[in-house]
């Protein structure tokens, strides 16, 4: 077994359709079939069960797919840190975050690698809480910022952030930071909220907030970037509930009024893997 199987294994896993492999490599259909036999000779199991219509993956096969794509993953963030190395660096810190993460959180880490570690390089990179865990799983990103209840056993988890829940109305709304007493006072306006693909978590906790106070909100829009849902509010098209770190970094006709008398608050937390072997993690994680 060589490399080069492996490759060829992923892209015909990956398509599942033989000539869109074979065009993906720049090889020819019959050589790439070859090559697929090969394999499956080496390893005495069948990878793919074909017809002239599709190709699927065997149990063998779909078991191969996520250990191949674990290894040829390894082996370019190998070759990442190597050319980082070479050149002059200790290596690479693959990050993802949530938006929230980057008012305050995210940027304070940043400044404190740069000041211990200024060898070390950052990769961010804006993701939702499930893709963060998908790709810290399989080795795509080193360090996580989510908001989340609990993560899979092989990864570990550590809040870093607790953040109370404001409410945002335009800058001409009638309640006032002194005439807000409740969140029951905006039971007949609409709500732009965070979309559940953002966080679960957080989602049930904003309808939390309002069953408290004795109503369902009427959800008019959702969005996963913060400054889109501002916009919203700005333009007059509902009022939101966000976490209140995030009216930093923001120049919009809103105004962000702390959530009185509720017990609800929002963690965010940084995620990772304990086995993952990027030397700076170790590093980071002391920062952290």
């Amino acid at each position: 077994m060589e490399l080069r199987h492996l490759n060829y294994f992923q892209a015909v896993a990956d398509e599942l359709n033989y000539r869109k492999a074979a065009d993906r490599l720049f090889i020819s259909q019959p050589g790439l079939s070859r090559q697929i036999k090969q394999l499956e000779e080496e390893l005495g199991v069948q990878l793919f069960e074909r017809d002239k219509k599709h190709v699927e993956l065997t149990a063998a096969g779909k078991f191969l797919k996520g250990e191949v794509d674990f290894v040829l993953n390894h082996l370019e963030t190998t070759k990442q840190q190597l050319l980082q190395i070479a050149n002059g660096r200790e290596g690479e810190l693959r990050i993802g975050f949530l938006g929230s993460a980057s008012n305050q959180v995210l940027p304070e880490l940043l400044k404190k690698i740069n000041q211990n570690f200024p060898k070390v390089t950052t990769s961010l990179e804006e993701l939702s809480n499930q893709v963060q865990v998908e790709m810290i799983q399989k080795d795509k990103l080193d360090l996580g910022f989510v908001r989340m209840a609990s993560v899979p056993d092989e990864l570990e988890m550590k809040s870093v952030y607790r953040d109370t829940f404001s409410l945002v109305v335009p800058v001409n709304h009638p309640v006032t930071v002194k005439n807000f007493t409740s969140v029951g006072q905006f039971a007949n306006e609409s709500f732009i909220l965070f979309s559940s693909d953002y966080s679960n978590f957080y989602y049930e906790q904003i309808l939390g907030i309002c069953r408290d106070s004795g109503f369902s909100p009427r959800i008019k829009h959702k969005s996963v970037h913060a400054l889109t849902i501002f916009r919203l509010v700005e333009n007059g098209l509902g009022v939101a509930i966000v976490p209140s770190s995030l009216k930093e970094g923001y120049d919009l006709n809103v105004r962000f009024m702390e959530i009185p008398g509720t017990s609800r608050f929002t963690e965010l937390s940084v995620i990772w893997k304990p086995d993952n072997r990027n030397p700076v993690l170790g590093k980071v994680l002391e920062i952290v």
